[in-house]
């Protein structure tokens, strides 16, 4: 593993910043004040190429890493468009995972090239109300006709579903019970977003105002064949293959909110004047801005040591999840500094900070919270016993 300066690297910073120019603090915190989807930037970086970047080549992408894919969506949250940016165009850059690996030469052929190049937009629909981080508990059934599936049930927590074509969607195609293990008989499908027994709604959340999160209801919804991805029975299996990358990919993306918290703070403390002097200079302000930049330097290089250990084939489980944990405190601690570096300023909207906390906040839940990763560590590595 190198740690110096990679030229492809830095090719991509510098190649999507001019994009990211054009969409300042000011244009998504009006989007998260409309909760308008940021459709001008979703098209400035999927006319750039950058949606396809981990695409293979031959479906039209640029055949790169998670590596890449991470420094991408680092530098959009980083500019300032914090979560709601990277929220826009992740499931474009690693959403279709699945389908990559398990998806049949036609529906690769149908789908990754309009993914590459943004025309296709997918929302991923796993969590349900009853199940949560209890994946095997999903209660959603898609029930064998001719020509497909009825399915029925209840999602939430579906991103961007009131934008998508198609749904990326978790359901049992037969009863837990009569599984061999409790993850068994789970399927995946890429399935329609609209349609007769399908109704979204969207929940009304904290922060990232600019893309939605929605309920998704489905009765009697009928889905074809040629929807599933693979093999019936083995959706599950199919998703863990995504949740290293994903798990890296929300590292990556709450160490560049955290970066955009940082580099506000320190403005500020450079500029604001009490007493007749910065208040940088005071170590009350200054200690803590120094230890967010080394809680997200530290944070940084688990990150990266992940993404390079699965674009080299390893194992990076461990790597992935404590990437994961260590961004989101390291994000989270920033903001916090940065608002209250800010003083009363920090909780007025026009400086910005409270939008990047209250959307930083959201990766200490998701896409698993930070005491789940601490069961797995405590459990996987450490060898202690299951806890939960």
């Amino acid at each position: 593993m190198e740690f110096g300066p990679n030229p492809d690297h830095e090719l991509i910073r510098q190649g999507i910043r001019p994009i990211l120019a054009d969409f300042p603090d000011s244009y998504w915190r009006e989007h998260d004040a409309t909760s308008e989807f940021p459709w001008e930037f979703y098209r400035a970086v999927a006319a750039g190429g950058w949606l396809g970047i981990a695409t293979p080549e031959e479906y039209g992408g640029g055949g790169l890493g998670v590596t890449e894919a991470g420094i991408l969506v680092q530098e959009v949250a980083a500019a300032g468009g914090a979560l709601a940016a990277c929220s826009a165009i992740h499931a474009g850059i690693f959403g279709l995972l699945p389908l990559e690996r398990y998806g049949s030469e036609e529906q690769k052929k149908r789908y990754l090239p309009r993914a590459a190049t943004g025309d296709l937009i997918t929302a991923f629909s796993v969590t349900e109300p009853g199940a949560g981080t209890d994946t095997s508990r999903i209660a959603t059934f898609a029930r064998k006709v001719d020509g497909g599936y009825r399915i029925s049930g209840q999602k939430v927590w579906t991103s961007r579903a009131m934008e998508a074509e198609r749904l990326i969607l978790l359901a049992r195609t037969a009863p837990r019970e009569e599984g061999k293990r409790r993850t068994d008989g789970m399927s995946l499908f890429l399935c329609p977003a609209e349609g007769g027994g399908l109704e979204k709604r969207p929940i009304e959340k904290m922060g990232r105002g600019a893309v939605d999160s929605c309920e998704v209801f489905l009765d009697d919804f009928f889905v074809a064949d040629d929807d599933l991805i693979g093999e019936e029975g083995n959706g599950f299996r199919q998703l863990l293959d995504g949740l290293n990358p994903e798990r890296i990919l929300t590292a990556m993306e709450a160490i560049g909110v955290g970066r955009a918290a940082l580099r506000k703070a320190v403005a500020y403390a450079n500029e604001r004047i009490v007493f007749d002097r910065p208040i940088g200079q005071n170590q009350g302000i200054q200690f803590p801005l120094a230890e967010a930049f080394a809680r997200l330097e530290a944070a940084q290089l688990m990150a990266l040591k992940a993404a390079w250990l699965y674009d080299n084939g390893e194992p990076c489980g461990t790597e992935a999840n404590i990437a994961k944990y260590l961004g989101a405190e390291a994000g989270s601690f920033a903001a916090d500094r940065a608002v209250q570096t800010h003083g009363g300023f920090g909780y007025a909207k026009e400086y910005d900070v409270e939008r990047y906390y209250r959307e930083i906040r959201i990766f200490q839940l998701g896409p698993l919270t930070q005491e789940m990763v601490l069961n797995y560590l405590g459990q996987h590595v450490l060898g202690l016993p299951k806890s939960y």
